[in-house]
């Protein structure tokens, strides 16, 4: 949610912030734009994308070597040129960009008018830079304190930079609930969302905790956190290189992360899985071995896609290592009340690392005692630090807004915990156990096999680009597989699509069946082939219109759907694996088709840094 860039150091501001924000721009895109400070704060912001906010500066010289720039998720403010960052304070002197959420905005506000503040957006955002105005004049402190102070006043999620027209050097940067990087270079420093503006440039970095402040201020970097104690930094080397974050001659982010599937997933296990010595190895789990052997129960927490992963997750752990295993959307899972004891397991799995809502729910089973084990993409982030242990994916930068490759590496990781626990618990035979090692090891190598039918997975999209529906079915482990494709179509094309157990089709969606309606069925040799059938059956009586995904060689089901895509033989267990590759590949191409931007949808984020 919104992208932050700031710059202090020896080079042009400006040029090194717009390349930032582009590189920001699947966080949000709204609306962008810049402060430079240079005798004078000089801002431009606009609606649209970055591209707009290059054309509205136009040829004019903004020479700065200190700055900060913005892309825009709307909260507060509907998407328009005076709700966009930076924000300014009523003297003009201060300017801030922030990611978050004010939740108490509305009575600070109010107070702010009564002592003659006159906002001119929307926006939580302003309210908080006239708050920092405000106590600055009444505090006669300096812009530092004036800071720390306001944010001890603020409740909710913050991520923020802040200029002083009155200090030419130096930058404010702070957080809490949302995510905030600085880069250290050669007498430079960079301020950012995510790594990926800064990794050009250095690969020196710390992460901010939350509650702290950073002072970026005459070449010298200060931590300190709300309490004004100062802080020693963690400086860190970033593991990215400047071409993970770039397309590498694919036409979308999100084709080449559904390329990079079979590296993705091949990733995840390097380092854990040796089939051929029949070795699987998590540390991770390891370290707690004890604690998960003797849970009570597994609660995996989730939103979207990582939600997805955990209910393939729960199939799993339950049928593998017999654990009984619960998945909870992480944005309700903190309001229900849960009943959550020392007893319990919780898997946290999340892309970003910074799920708003997972995070919440991290803290919530944490105060119950609960061990924490996250499963996320982004070393560094704050679900990896708030856990106590866990298993990074190494599935590289996804920038593509429809998460893919982290999906199927999530499902990897969760299905090595799964084998680990079984044959720890001896609740799987050596032999299964050696048998699907050996399976799992080949899924990367039938994923490109899968890949290399692209051609033909677009020509069945040909057939559907116009349709105003879809129904997505599934039995066992494809049912979140169901669930994940009708995501994916609704994100990136518009199609309103429900994924449902094919079972439960009898129970309210086959009404919604006719010969407009496409509906797509995972129906792979396993121990539901025969269910499935009969499903497909009542498809066809009622005319709709059925694209399967069906094992290699099965000429059943190609002889009543009307569309087949075949996939290779695996163990019913890695199935999700995939099935869903081609319908990742369905929903781009039906994307494309219909014009749709697919690397950023409208109104989405790709990382959800507020409730």
């Amino acid at each position: 949610m919104c992208g932050i860039v700031g710059y202090l150091g020896k080079r042009q501001a400006l040029p090194v912030i717009i390349k930032g924000l582009k590189r920001l721009e699947y966080r949000g895109y709204d609306s962008a734009g810049v402060a430079l400070l240079n005798g004078g704060l000089e801002i431009v912001k606009k609606k649209g994308k970055v591209a707009d906010l290059e054309s509205e500066i136009g040829n004019r010289k903004l020479e700065a070597s200190l700055g900060i720039g913005h892309t825009r998720w709307a909260t507060h403010g509907e998407p328009n040129d005076r709700n966009a960052h930076p924000h300014t304070s009523s003297d003009g002197k201060l300017a801030i960009i922030h990611n978050g959420i004010i939740e108490n905005y509305s009575s600070i506000k109010k107070e702010l008018e009564s002592n003659g503040h006159v906002f001119k957006s929307d926006t939580d955002s302003e309210v908080l830079i006239h708050l920092i105005e405000e106590i600055k004049k009444q505090n006669n402190c300096t812009i530092e304190e004036a800071v720390r102070l306001a944010l001890n006043e603020v409740v909710g999620a913050y991520a923020i930079v802040v200029l002083s027209k009155d200090n030419e050097r130096s930058m404010i940067a702070a957080r809490k609930g949302s995510p905030l990087v600085i880069g250290i270079g050669e007498d430079e420093y960079f301020v950012a969302s995510d790594a990926t503006p800064i990794i050009e440039y250095t690969n020196n970095v710390t992460y901010l905790n939350d509650q702290e402040m950073a002072i970026i201020k005459d070449g010298s970097l200060v931590v300190k956190n709300l309490e004004n104690v100062t802080k020693t930094p963690f400086i860190q080397k970033l593991e990215l290189d400047l071409e993970d974050i770039e397309k590498g001659g694919y036409p979308h982010f999100m084709l080449k992360e559904i390329f990079e599937q079979p590296k993705s997933i091949r990733d995840a296990m390097r380092g854990r899985l040796v089939s051929r010595e029949h070795h699987l190895f998590l540390s991770g789990i390891d370290q707690y071995l004890n604690r998960f052997l003797n849970a009570d129960r597994l609660i995996l927490v989730g939103c979207g896609t990582s939600w997805h992963a955990g209910l393939i997750g729960e199939y799993l752990f339950e049928d593998i290592a017999r654990i009984p295993t619960e998945v909870e959307y992480a944005s309700e899972f903190r309001y229900r009340n849960p009943i959550v004891t020392e007893r319990d397991v919780v898997i946290a799995v999340s892309q970003s690392g910074e799920t708003a809502d997972t995070l919440a729910a991290i803290e919530l089973a944490k105060s119950k005692g609960a061990l924490i084990f996250g499963v996320c993409n982004v070393v560094g982030s704050s679900i990896a630090r708030a856990s106590h242990a866990g298993a990074y994916l190494h599935a590289g930068p996804e920038i593509g807004v429809a998460s893919t490759k982290a999906f199927t590496s999530q499902v990897t990781i969760l299905t090595m915990m799964a084998l680990y626990l079984g044959l720890k618990k001896g609740t799987i035979s050596l032999s299964d156990y050696q048998t699907l090692l050996l399976e799992l090891d080949s899924i990367p190598d039938k994923v490109a096999k899968i890949l290399t039918k692209d051609e033909e997975i677009r020509n069945i999209s040909e057939n559907f680009y116009r349709a105003s529906n879809f129904l997505y079915l599934g039995r066992g482990f494809n049912f979140p597989v169901a669930l994940e494709g009708a995501l994916k179509l609704k994100e990136i094309s518009y199609i309103h699509a429900e994924g449902y157990p094919a079972a439960e089709m009898k129970h309210g969606p086959i009404a919604l069946i006719d010969e407009d309606m496409p509906v797509v069925f995972i129906a792979t040799k396993d121990s539901s082939y025969e269910k499935v059938i009969s499903n497909i059956q009542e498809v066809k009586a009622r005319k709709g219109k059925v694209i399967a995904i069906v094992t290699d060689g099965d000429t059943e089901i190609q002889s009543m759907a009307d569309f087949t895509f075949q996939i290779p033989k695996t163990a019913d267990a890695l199935v999700p694996l995939l099935a869903v590759i081609p319908l990742q590949l369905l929903s781009y191409h039906i994307a494309i088709l219909r014009g749709c931007n697919v690397d950023q949808p409208r109104n989405l984020a790709k990382s959800v840094t507020v409730e």
